[in-house]
């Protein structure tokens, strides 16, 4: 991990290379922060913080093969200090909530200003220096965001998955494999249903 008195490592992660080139142009001339590395996709975004150790990654949310939030929650689990700024092209307010229960403060909406970039940054330096930014296990996390998706009702694929990765934990709650039992019957996934169907029936005897 960086010492305060260093300067911020930074991953930039788009699908799109002319955001990609205009944010590390912006980012020249914010103080405190060196970028580390440039991904392409969230799966290179994934490899490449596990290679540099990023305090600060930008992700886009509609990045290829894996989204931001996705490739964001990866990163977490082996660095939980890492700080997302998430970018998107669109103000939707279901995303921003989904990146709120993963701990992320900071949204830019493309396109975004020289000024706009550099107070996101500003904010996130300023918590990683005082020590605000959460610390939070991999399996604390999990079941925070299983019982968030059980509540909030979410049943798309983001919430399919953090709901299948809860089940496997030892002391995983029944309602999550219930409404993991429900999601593969409406989207008719016979195969998975039957597994979780077995897991509930040795877990209700």
């Amino acid at each position: 991990m960086q010492p305060h008195s260093g300067k911020k490592r930074v991953l930039i992660a788009d699908t799109t290379q002319e955001t990609r080139r205009n944010t590390r142009v912006m980012l020249s001339s914010v103080k405190g922060v060196e970028v580390v590395a440039i991904a392409l996709d969230g799966t290179q975004a994934v490899e490449m913080a596990r290679q540099h150790k990023p305090d600060i990654v930008l992700l886009d949310i509609n990045m290829s093969k894996i989204n931001g939030l996705a490739a964001y929650r990866r990163i977490l689990k082996e660095n939980p200090r890492t700080v997302c700024i998430l970018v998107s092209a669109e103000n939707h307010p279901e995303t921003f909530e989904a990146a709120k229960e993963l701990g992320i403060q900071n949204f830019l909406i493309k396109p975004f200003t020289e000024h706009e970039l550099d107070y996101a940054m500003q904010d996130v330096i300023r918590r990683l220096d005082d020590g605000t930014v959460p610390q939070e296990s991999g399996t604390d996390r999990l079941r925070r965001l299983a019982e968030e998706y059980v509540r909030v009702q979410r049943a798309d694929e983001e919430a399919v998955r953090v709901l299948e990765e809860a089940v496997q934990l030892p002391d995983s709650e029944l309602r999550w494999m219930q409404t993991l039992a429900m999601i593969y019957v409406v989207r008719q996934r016979w195969g998975k249903l039957k597994a979780i169907a077995e897991k509930l029936e040795h877990r209700t005897k």
